[in-house]
Order: structure tokens, then sequence, then C-alpha cells
């Protein structure tokens, strides 16, 4: 009787684990797009830093990182367990919060084209060069870019807790641990990647010392390396549209359906161009909507975004 017990906890067990194990994948997939985002945003939040801090400040946001997902994870389980009708809707706000970012981060990209402020260049010279005030500067990119992943990781969270919620009968174990799951590989996954990208630089000025190859893959690495900087940005604006818009284009059930007959028929490649090309027009539409109403209220009382 005991063996038979043992072998059914065991069996209990192990179904749990696998049912965790396919939720977690379906939700990091259904996440890449805003961890692009939240990789891009944090890989810029930290440039700038004196190169002996770059590590240190990375480490100290994902550190703050954890703390978010420490706060955010039991929160979300509350949400489910005692008002499960607002799921969607926040759902929703956080995928508009995204749109409107991205419009914001398109105009002040235009903004900053046109007119180049000299205070800035020289501020950030000042940074790089870890002038009397590089302490305190810091330590307001370190908040920054906490602030920054809170946003990005309730996100995460979000869209993590609507897959665990598709199956009513998920247990409330399977659920945490999904969660817990996506928390900690998002963390390691993006400030992992952070430091690598932040640290490419001296890796290739390293390699450019040596001799033969090794000198010219140094070289071509310097090169790109601000190329990859700018393409990360790039990227993390396109990825708040596409993740923004496809969340709201498919929690609007007649909006999601109508694309979805318009688009029948069509091959795979070009149906998921096309899908995603709505979503990120949507996402443009409904960003700039908001940004018409915000803007205004805050020019209006003085208060920046």
């Amino acid at each position: 009787m005991a063996g038979a017990s043992l072998w059914m906890l065991l069996d209990d067990i192990a179904s749990i684990l696998d049912d965790v194990s396919v939720m977690t994948k379906t939700a990091a997939s259904k996440t890449a797009g805003v961890l692009g985002d939240d990789l891009a945003l944090n890989a810029q939040q930290v440039s700038g830093v004196v190169a002996k801090r770059e590590l240190p400040v990375v480490w100290g946001v994902a550190k703050g990182s954890m703390v978010n997902k420490l706060i955010l994870v039991p929160a979300a389980l509350a949400l489910d367990h005692f008002i499960p009708g607002a799921i969607q809707p926040l759902l929703m706000l956080g995928g508009t919060y995204l749109c409107f970012e991205g419009v914001e981060k398109v105009l002040d990209w235009i903004q900053h084209r046109k007119r180049k402020s000299p205070e800035a260049a020289e501020r950030k010279l000042a940074e790089a060069q870890g002038g009397a005030n590089g302490g305190l500067d810091e330590k307001a990119k370190i908040k920054g870019a906490i602030r920054t992943d809170f946003v990005l990781s309730a996100e995460i969270i979000v869209i993590t807790l609507g897959v665990v919620t598709q199956n009513p009968e998920t247990s409330f174990a399977t659920k945490a641990m999904v969660l817990a799951a996506i928390g900690v590989i998002m963390t390691i996954g993006v400030y992992g990647l952070v430091s690598c990208i932040v640290k490419l630089d001296d890796f290739g000025l390293f390699l450019s010392q040596k001799s033969g190859m090794l000198r010219k893959i140094g070289q071509a690495i310097l090169r790109a390396a601000p190329y990859l900087m700018k393409t990360l940005s790039v990227v993390g604006t396109a990825a708040m549209f596409l993740v923004g818009g496809g969340i709201l284009v498919h929690n609007v059930g007649p909006l999601h359906h109508g694309i979805e007959r318009a688009l029948d028929g069509t091959p795979g490649v070009i149906h998921g161009l096309a899908a995603n090309g709505f979503n990120a027009l949507c996402g443009m539409a409904a960003g700039a909507l908001v940004l018409a109403v915000v803007h205004p209220l805050t020019k209006r009382f003085g208060k920046g975004h």
C-alpha cells in the first residue's frame, strides 16, 4: 500500500512538472516580443556608463528585476484567485501602454533627429568619463531601468497568467510554478544578454589586439557594436507595437475574427506577416490615440511622461 501511494505521488508530481513545462514553453513564446523589447530598453539604459561599472550596473538592475518579480507573481496569483475577471482588462491596459510608449519613442527619435541637444552630449561625455556625479548618475540609471523593468515584467507576468488560466482545471501549484519559472528565465535571459551586449566592444577590443584572424574579428565586432545597439532600439520599438497591438486585437472579438476571415486561405508565411502587420498598425493607432489624449493633459499640468 505504501509503495502504491508513493508511486501515485511520483506520478502526480511528474504530471504537474509536465504541465509546467508545456505551459512555460507556451508562455515564453507569447512573451518573446516583450523580451526583445525588455532587452533593447535595458541595453540602452546602461549605455554611457563608464566601462568598469557596466557589469555592476547590470547586476544592480537584475537584482531590482528579481524584486519586481517577487512582487508581481504573488499579486498576479491573488488577482487570479479573487478577481479573475480583471485579468483581461489589465492585459489590454498593459498592451495599450506598450503602444503608447512605442509612439512616444518614435516621436522622441524624430525630435532628436531634428534637434540634438549640446547639453545632452556634454552630459553623456561626463558619464562616459566617470565625472564627479558618476555615482549619482549610476544610481539614477539603475532606478530608471528598474522602473522600466517593472512595467515590462508586469506585462510578461500578465501574459503568462493569461496562458495558465486558459484551462480552468489548472491547479494553483502549476500556475505558481509557471509564473515563477517565467520570471526566473526572463530575468536571467534578459540580463545575461545585456551583460554580453554592453561588454561586446571590450571583447572586440581584446581580440583586435591579437594577430591574424582574431584581430580582424575584433575589428569587425568594434565596427558592428554601435549598429547592434541601433538595431536593438528599432527591434524594441517594433516589438512594442507588435505585442501591444496583438494583445488589443486578440481581446477584441469582432476585430480578431474579422482579420482571421479576411486572411483565411492565405499561405502560412503571408498569413503571419499580414496578421502581424495589422497588429502593428492597430498598435500604432492605439498608441497615437492615447498620446493625443494624454499629451495635452501633461502639457497643461506641466508634467512630462
